[in-house]
Parts: structure tokens; sequence; C-alpha cells
């Protein structure tokens, strides 16, 4: 899928609160939490999140150091919980970079650190992973 419109997908989703499909996070995410969680811990991160596309689903996944795993709509209704006053403008700068990403074969993952004074320090995380070649299972969200 060309960049653009990966970009166009995350936008609706990530920006404008489009729905997420709990089948491509248990497809090319939910494998992932270990290895999330230890590179959380190895970059001594606060909260770690991943996102991914796939034939036009978008999944995303926050784990904070607690352990407390959030889940496409609720990982981004935390984020912007955790980012008040800049989820927007943060998502605007990183989206194109996550649509390359994406369309490079990789799963954007990034670590984010608290500093001292408050401010956030974002950068591309440790942990790198390949994307599922192919998604094509629907599987309904567990009661």
């Amino acid at each position: 899928m060309a960049v653009k419109k990966i970009e166009r997908l995350l936008k609706r989703a990530l920006i404008h609160d489009g729905g997420m499909a709990y089948a491509l996070y248990e497809y090319e995410l939910a494998d992932h939490l270990d290895d999330l969680r230890a590179s959380m811990a190895h970059d001594k991160d606060d909260y770690i999140f991943a996102v991914t596309e796939n034939r036009g689903d978008v999944a995303m996944v926050l784990i904070e150091k607690s352990g407390q795993v959030y889940i496409n709509e609720e990982a981004s209704e935390r984020l912007k919980t955790l980012w008040p006053a800049a989820y927007e403008s943060n998502m605007k700068l990183f989206i194109p970079l996550f649509a390359q990403q994406l369309h490079e074969g990789q799963i954007p993952i990034n670590g984010v650190k608290i500093e001292g004074d408050g401010r956030l320090h974002n950068q591309p995380d440790s942990a790198t992973h390949g994307r599922a070649a192919a998604y094509n299972q629907r599987v309904d969200k567990p009661e």
C-alpha cells in the first residue's frame, strides 16, 4: 500500500478517532508484548507504544511501566491523557514516519521517557519487528 494511503488510515484512526481492529492487534502486536516489555525495561522507558496497519485496518498497543496494557482505542485514549497538550501535534509529526516504516515492512515502536522536569522524551525504540506477511483473518473482540 502507498505511504500516503497508510498516512490517511493512521490519521483517521489516531487523530479522528476512527475505529481500530482487534483482530489486527491479535495478528501483528499481541505476540510481541513480552518483547515490548523487555525493550521498555532495557531502555528505562516509562511507557512504550506500537501501531500497525494492514489491509486498511489499524491497531495499537500501549504498555506502561506498571505493566498495564491498553489496546486500540483504549491505547489511543491513554496516550491522549499522557500527552494532554501535545497528542494531536505529536501524532501529526509521527504519522508520516509511522507510515514510512509500515510501508517498509516494520512495525513502528516508540518508547517514551518522562524527564525529571515532566517533559517527554520520545524516540524510536530499540525493538524492531517485521510485519506479518498476510493479514486476512477477522476475529471478534472477546467479551
